[in-house]
């Protein structure tokens, strides 16, 4: 859904609604933004709620979003965003720590990770899926831990490809019935993705709370190649054949017609 097109506004007007537009949707933050080539600022932001997850995406010219550690103190909210820059390239910052960004990368932030800041220069294109921290279910040292870590994370894959089937249909997956079960199973892939990233004993436990949701993501990503057999998936997450059969039947899920689903396979 589009929250805000600043081309609908006069110029001298854009920077303060965008900043209003922000701080309603994510929380108390800064916001700095880049003149394009026509020496004005445009940005469209959009949002979709799945659930417990909110989709954001921002376009436009160049800006830097950030979150102070007194914005931090000040937020009310304890969320965690996953983000990528899925046109141009991005800055990210957090922990000391600096990062530059594309389409195939993922960053992690959030309340519990402290300060952190977002940006780019030029035209460009950025993703974040928001959730609550109580969502995740994980503590919080875990996921200021991950923090500095997210680009070792065994998930990034498959959780980025999901990102990206979700926006690609955003507009109809928000209106289904069944748009929550989107955002759990959004929440689930963070839950691995943060475990992953972190290592250590909690990984199995986690692994094997979001086993499904993690086989259902590898299937998705790989489903038009010709040789993801049973066989494949299952080895890929550890297990024998009959487990996955097993799993499945479980669950209620009969794997072969899940594939053959629409090509996101998100409904």
């Amino acid at each position: 859904m589009l929250l805000l097109d600043t081309d609908d506004l006069p110029p001298g007007e854009r920077v303060e609604a965008y900043r209003a537009f922000a701080t309603a949707e994510t929380g108390a933050c800064g916001v700095e933004h880049e003149l394009g080539a026509d020496g004005e600022f445009h940005s469209r932001l959009h949002a979709w709620h799945f659930g417990p997850v909110t989709l954001f995406r921002t376009q436009g010219s160049g800006m830097r979003y950030w979150q102070s550690p007194r914005h931090v103190s000040r937020d009310p909210w304890n969320t965690v965003s996953v983000m990528t820059q899925s046109a141009g390239r991005a800055g990210f910052a957090c922990g000391g720590r600096q990062r530059r960004l594309g389409s195939p990368d993922l960053a992690l932030a959030g309340r519990a990770a402290g300060a952190w800041e977002w940006n780019w220069s030029g035209t460009g294109e950025s993703l974040a899926l928001m959730m609550d921290v109580e969502e995740l279910g994980l503590p919080d040292a875990m996921i200021r831990a991950a923090v500095p870590l997210a680009a070792h994370s065994d998930v990034t894959f498959l959780l980025l490809t999901q990102l990206t089937a979700i926006n690609a249909d955003a507009d109809r997956l928000a209106a289904e019935p069944g748009s929550g079960g989107v955002g759990a199973a959004v929440v689930a892939l963070v839950r691995a993705f943060v475990a992953s990233a972190v290592g250590g004993p909690a990984v199995r436990e986690v692994a094997e709370q979001t086993r499904l949701p993690r086989i259902l993501a590898y299937v998705r990503a790989h489903a038009a190649e010709p040789g993801l057999t049973p066989e494949r998936i299952a080895a890929a997450h550890n297990l024998t054949p009959a487990a996955l059969h097993r799993l499945c039947e479980e669950e209620g899920l009969d794997l072969h017609a899940w594939r053959r689903r629409d090509a996101t396979g998100l409904n």
